[in-house]
Order: C-alpha cells, then sequence, then structure tokens
C-alpha cells in the first residue's frame, strides 16, 4: 500500500464532526452536535454596525438564504488591547472587526422549552467578547439550559454621545449603542430560540461586572423589560449614569465627553474614521463609556428608577467578591504613610460620618481597608440594594458573597479577585487565561463548582437557586441572609451587617447634594468638603 493510499484510506475513516440543523424564524443554521448539546457559534442577531450604521440602533437582519454555518465564533468587536502583564489577558489575541454583533448557543439537542440563560460578558464596557473559553456554556446547557453569548459594541463604537450623531437621530440622542445592541440581542431570543429549544417566556439575563452594569441598565430600559424574566448580577456597581445634555451629579454631559473624546464637528467625519484608530484614541484621552440618561432608551438615573419603582420587577441572585479591588487596584487610594494620616484623612473627608467609617474601615488595618472601602462602595452596595430592591416589589431575591482562595490565587495576594468566581459558574476550571492563578483539579474545587452552577441553572429555570446535598439558600429578608462561598457554600445571616446602610446614606448624600458622583472616589478618594 503507498503512502498516499494509506493516508486517503484514513481521511476516510475519520469522521468529520457531526453536524446539527435547525430552521430557526433567522433562517437556516448549521452547528456542531458535541454529546448530548448542539452548539452554535457566530450567528448574527442584527446587520453589521458598519459604515452608515455605525452609531446607529441595530438594524433587524432579514432572513437570510440558505443555510449558514454556525460552527466558528465571531469576531470580538473592536477594542483597545489587554495588557499582557493584566490577569484577565487573554491566550491569544483576539480577533476583532466592526462587524461583531453575534452571538452563540449551547443547547440540549432534545431540549423543548428549556429554560434560557443570556450571558453579558464584562470588561468595563471597553474590552471581551463572548468567544472567551471562560465563557463556554456547556456545563450549564449539561443541566438543562438553553446558553446565549453575545456581544455588543464597546468602547467609543458602543457608547459614545456626540453632538454630531444627536443631531442626526429622529429622536436626537445618541450613545446607549451597545445597550441597544443588547436589547436587539434579547429580541432575537425572543422571535428565535424556541427553534433551538428553549423557552422565549423563560428567559433569564446574566452578566458579571461590565455584563452585571449592562444588566442593571437593562432592568430600567422599557425595551427590555418584556424580554426577560430573572436577573443574575456578578460584581454589579450601581454608579452615576451622566445625562445626556445637561450636568449632573458631578458629571459633565455625555454629549461633552463625546466630543472632548473624538472633536470632529460632523457625524459623516466621524464615520470615515478608522475604527480602531477611533477607539484607542478615545481611550487614550480618558474616555470611559457608559450609558446616557437621555430620556429614551434609558429614561432616568438607574438609582432612581429602582427608588421610584420603574424596574422590571423580577427576581435577582447578586453578589460580590471578598478581594474585588485585589486585581482593581487602580480604584483604591494610595495608602499614606501612617494609620494616623489615614484616620485624619477620612475625618477630614467624612466629617460626621468619619466614626461609623472608621469603626468599618478601621485605621489599625487601614491597608485592608482602604481595598475594602471601594469594593463596598461600588459591588456590596449595589449587590444588596439590588436585592432589597426587587425583594421590596415582591419578588424573592437572593444575595452572596464570594470569597473563596486556593493556593494560586491567594500566593499572588488576589484572594477572591474580582471575576474569580466565573471559573466556578461557568465549571471551565481548566480554561483560564495565562496570568490567571492556576485552579487545582481537585474533587473539593470541582464540588464547589458543582454547587454553584446547580444553583445558577435552578435560579434560571425556577427562581431559586438550589443543589443537591448544599444548603437551603434563602431569599433575602429581615435577617440579612447571604450564601457565602468559601471553601463550600454556606448561609451565614447578617455578615455584612452595617456596610449597606453606611454605603446607603452616603450615596443619599450626593444624590442630595447634587454635586458629587458617587463610584469609586470613597475613603481616601473622597473630596474633601468645600469651604
Amino acid at each position: 500500500m503507498t503512502l498516499i493510499r494509506a493516508l486517503l484510506l484514513a481521511s476516510l475513516a475519520t469522521p468529520a464532526a457531526a453536524q446539527t440543523l435547525v430552521d430557526a424564524p433567522a433562517g437556516r443554521v448549521t452547528g456542531i452536535a458535541q454529546g448530548k448539546l448542539a452548539v452554535f457559534k457566530g450567528i448574527p442577531y442584527a446587520q453589521a454596525p458598519v459604515g452608515e450604521r455605525r452609531w446607529r440602533a441595530p438594524q433587524p437582519l432579514p432572513r437570510w438564504a440558505g443555510t449558514r454555518p454556525a460552527t466558528d465564533f465571531g469576531p470580538a468587536c473592536i477594542q483597545p488591547s489587554v495588557p499582557a502583564t493584566s490577569v484577565y489577558a487573554p491566550t491569544t489575541p483576539l480577533p476583532t472587526s466592526e462587524d461583531c454583533l453575534s452571538l452563540n448557543i449551547w443547547a440540549p439537542r432534545q431540549a423543548k422549552r428549556a429554560p434560557v440563560l443570556v450571558w453579558i460578558h464584562g470588561g468595563a464596557l471597553l474590552t471581551g467578547s463572548s468567544r472567551e473559553a471562560l465563557y463556554d456554556g456547556r456545563h450549564l446547557a449539561d443541566r438543562g439550559l438553553v446558553v446565549v453569548s453575545i456581544n455588543y459594541r464597546l468602547g467609543a463604537l458602543g457608547y459614545l454621545a456626540h453632538p454630531a450623531l444627536s443631531a442626526e437621530d429622529p429622536r436626537h440622542v445618541s450613545g446607549n449603542y451597545g445597550l441597544l445592541d443588547q436589547v436587539a440581542a434579547l429580541a432575537w431570543v425572543r422571535r428565535n430560540i424556541a427553534a433551538f429549544g428553549g423557552d422565549p417566556a423563560n428567559v433569564t439575563i446574566a452578566g458579571e461586572s461590565a455584563g452585571a452594569l449592562s444588566a442593571t441598565y437593562l432592568m430600567v430600559t422599557p425595551a427590555a423589560r418584556p424580554l426577560f424574566r430573572r436577573a443574575i448580577v456578578q460584581s454589579g456597581y450601581l454608579v452615576t449614569t451622566p445625562a445626556l445634555r445637561t450636568a449632573a451629579f458631578g458629571l459633565p454631559p455625555a454629549e461633552a465627553i463625546g466630543a472632548r473624546a473624538l472633536p470632529a464637528g460632523d457625524a459623516a467625519t466621524l464615520r470615515r474614521m478608522d475604527a480602531q484608530t477611533l477607539t484607542n484614541g478615545a481611550a487614550a484621552a480618558g474616555f470611559l463609556p457608559f450609558a446616557n440618561v437621555d430620556g429614551v432608551v434609558l429614561p432616568e438615573q438607574p438609582v432612581v428608577a429602582f427608588d421610584a419603582g420603574h424596574q422590571a420587577k423580577v427576581p435577582v441572585l447578586a453578589g460580590f467578591n471578598q478581594g474585588e479591588i485585589r486585581s482593581l487596584r487602580v480604584l483604591a487610594a494610595q495608602p499614606p504613610a501612617s494609620a494616623e494620616a489615614y484616620e485624619q484623612g477620612i475625618r477630614a473627608r467624612y466629617g460626621d460620618m468619619a466614626d461609623a467609617f472608621l469603626r468599618l474601615y478601621p485605621a489599625v488595618t487601614y491597608r485592608e481597608s482602604i481595598l475594602l472601602t471601594p469594593r463596598d462602595a461600588l459591588y456590596g452596595w449595589t449587590s444588596e440594594r439590588l436585592v432589597r430592591s426587587q425583594t421590596a416589589a415582591g419578588r424573592p431575591s437572593y444575595l452572596y458573597l464570594w470569597d473563596h482562595g486556593y493556593p494560586a490565587m491567594d500566593d499572588a495576594n488576589l484572594h477572591a479577585f474580582h471575576a474569580s468566581e466565573l471559573p466556578f459558574t461557568f465549571g471551565t476550571l481548566s480554561l483560564t487565561g495565562p496570568n490567571w492563578p492556576k485552579v487545582p483539579d481537585t474533587p473539593d474545587e470541582r464540588r464547589l463548582s458543582n454547587a454553584m452552577l446547580d444553583y445558577w441553572t435552578s435560579f434560571a429555570a425556577t427562581g431559586t437557586p438550589r443543589t443537591a446535598g448544599g444548603p437551603a439558600w434563602p431569599a433575602f429578608d429581615a435577617t440579612l441572609p447571604i450564601m457565602h462561598f468559601t471553601a463550600a457554600p454556606r448561609v451565614e445571616p447578617s455578615l455584612l451587617a452595617g456596610m449597606y446602610d453606611f454605603n446607603e446614606a452616603v450615596v443619599r448624600r450626593r444624590r442630595a447634594a447634587g454635586t458629587i458622583p458617587w463610584n469609586w472616589n470613597v475613603g481616601l478618594n473622597a473630596p474633601l468638603p468645600t469651604p
């Protein structure tokens, strides 16, 4: 037998990856059969936001002709590169394109009206992608969910408000394009997910960090509210949102922020700019992408909407990480030379609230207090406020604290760092990036991950988080119960007593003053009183 003939016979004997076909309202699509799952990658959910469609609301995609292959992830949206030394650096650079509005689906092959979880990736609304290995949905789908992960426009392409763009818009608004992409993806799911075995009436939105921020935006975005039934908010931050045309709470108008980042005078010039160049330039100019209160897409300040009961009345599972700021030290104040200097700085900034502050964040451990202060002001306060709001609206909701460590993480002084729960909630313990502290492959780590997968899956399916053999997770109530994830999950009432009340008081004072944002400008980063 010749070598060529042997190679030919061997190739014929090796089966190609089994494919699976779905005929959805959007069009016919082929995915990959992986065991009991069908996986579809890179399905477009809107027209490419390029050329004249840059900085416009996403446009529906007509039903495509023929059969579209959905076997490879779509490109990430245009974004600045993540520093190679970052704990969040990907294993390989993400391929990017301005044509990036795609989603991915993991579904049980025999699913019929299965609950759906739509994942919104994090990355400060500036970086990230649904194609990251960390977000592989197979383990959640193995438990009966249909899992959808989405891309949305990022940075200046996704969130730039600008006078020239507002002038050409029929509603005279701009920015919020990334948020509108998320709404469009949810609308696509509503129309199409039944063809993949999902229940369009049982959709849970979920996200971490900027994905969690996005979930809170969606909860107060009128167009999104009918499109989901529950929300999972991991390390969300309900910070001050700029208004489109007016200064508010110490923030300049979103249009003014955009005009400083990209000062071109007309929309046509802006649209001729190279996408990567303008994204990098805006980031270098200090542009921080956020949604804006435009009275249309986002009608009011999110925290005001929750106070007024204008949010989606849905159950929420929300929480944060003990060591959020250990990997986000840019958000923390520089430690002073001594505990005495720390206490003096706090007293100068907090006045009659200083004693209460120092009881929670004492001077004797001031270096740790400096990390805990923005953690609680951003993530802790937000998590509890969301759960309190939804409980008050009559929707049972659930609060957690992720406090798990393992040797590589703790040796790097990154105990329970921002996003470190993600490999456990997705079951992707071996799929972290090159700088991520390696999760040990042990029965204990897999057991904790399985418990979290169970809790998240059952919440998405029924609104009640459960796991076989683990503690019952009580809904939030006056005893302040919190699920504490350490080596194993356990319930601890009043674990963070005082944290919420203090930070709520700070936010209320700042709202009343009307001149100070509420975000990471706390502790030694808080403003000194104006004489």
